[in-house]
C-alpha cells in the first residue's frame, strides 16, 4: 500500500478495526460494521478464510497504514531490521515508532499521522533546536522534539494537545512549552500498536 491520501473512514472499514484511534471513526465502523463497496454488507472479516500468505499481506498493510508509508520504504526498513540484532519484527517496529512524522504525532502535536507528516514536511518541526523537515528522521532517546513559534499558536495543534492523552512511558511532553522528548526506547508491549509483526516478517521473508 502507498502513503494514503484517500477517505481514512474507508481503509479502516476494510481492515474492519480502528486503526487511527479518533471518535469519529469508531462511530462510523460502528455504524457500518462492514467493508466499503456495494456488496459490503454480504462480506465478512473472517481472517480465518484467508491463506496464510493472505494473512501475511493483510498485515503488513495495516502497518503500512498506521505509519503511512509506502511498500519502497517498507521493505528498507525490513531490510535493516533484519541486520540489526535481537527479533526482526520488534526491529522493524522500533524503526517506524522513531520516526520524527510518527514522533511528533505520539507527541500529540498533531491529531492523525496524516498531519504531522505534513507538519514536519512543512519545517515546522525543530529537533535538538534545528529545523528538520524529512518525516523519516531516526529520533534517538535524549533528542527534544518542538514545534516553531508559529506552529506553537496553530488552532489544530492545540486542538490536538488538548484532545491528546499522553500516556506513553517513553515520550515526555511539556504541553505548555510545546515539547517532547523520546526518554529510552521502548519496549514491545508498551508500543500501541495492535500488530502481528511475526506475519510481516514471514510476508517479506517469502518475497526473498
Amino acid at each position: 500500500m502507498a502513503s494514503y491520501h484517500g477517505p481514512k473512514a474507508k481503509v479502516q472499514r476494510r481492515f474492519g478495526e480502528v486503526l487511527i484511534p479518533r471518535a469519529k471513526y469508531q462511530k462510523i465502523l460502528e455504524k457500518r460494521p462492514y467493508p466499503p463497496g456495494d456488496h459490503g454488507k454480504e462480506k465478512q472479516y473472517r481472517s480465518g478464510r484467508r491463506s496464510d500468505f493472505g494473512l501475511q499481506l493483510f498485515e503488513k498493510q495495516k502497518l503500512s497504514f498506521i505509519f503511512n508509508i509506502r511498500e519502497t520504504q517498507m521493505r528498507r526498513y525490513f531490510k535493516r531490521a533484519l541486520q540489526m540484532t535481537g527479533n526482526t519484527g520488534s526491529n522493524l517496529l522500533m524503526l517506524l515508532e522513531r520516526r520524527l512524522d510518527n514522533m511528533v504525532y505520539r507527541a500529540g502535536f498533531a491529531a492523525t499521522i496524516f498531519a504531522a507528516r505534513q507538519i514536519v514536511k512543512h519545517g515546522h518541526v525543530l529537533v535538538n533546536g534545528q529545523r528538520v523537515d524529512l518525516p523519516s528522521f531516526q529520533v534517538n532517546p535524549g533528542m527534544v522534539l518542538s514545534l516553531t513559534d508559529a506552529m506553537r499558536k496553530n488552532v489544530h495543534v492545540i486542538d490536538a494537545l488538548e484532545s491528546t492523552a499522553h500516556n506513553l512511558e517513553y515520550v515526555t511532553v511539556n504541553r505548555d512549552a510545546v515539547t517532547a522528548t523520546l526518554t529510552r526506547l521502548p519496549e514491545r508491549n508498551e508500543l500501541p500498536l495492535v500488530i502481528d509483526e511475526q506475519l510481516v516478517v514471514e510476508y517479506y521473508n517469502r518475497l526473498g
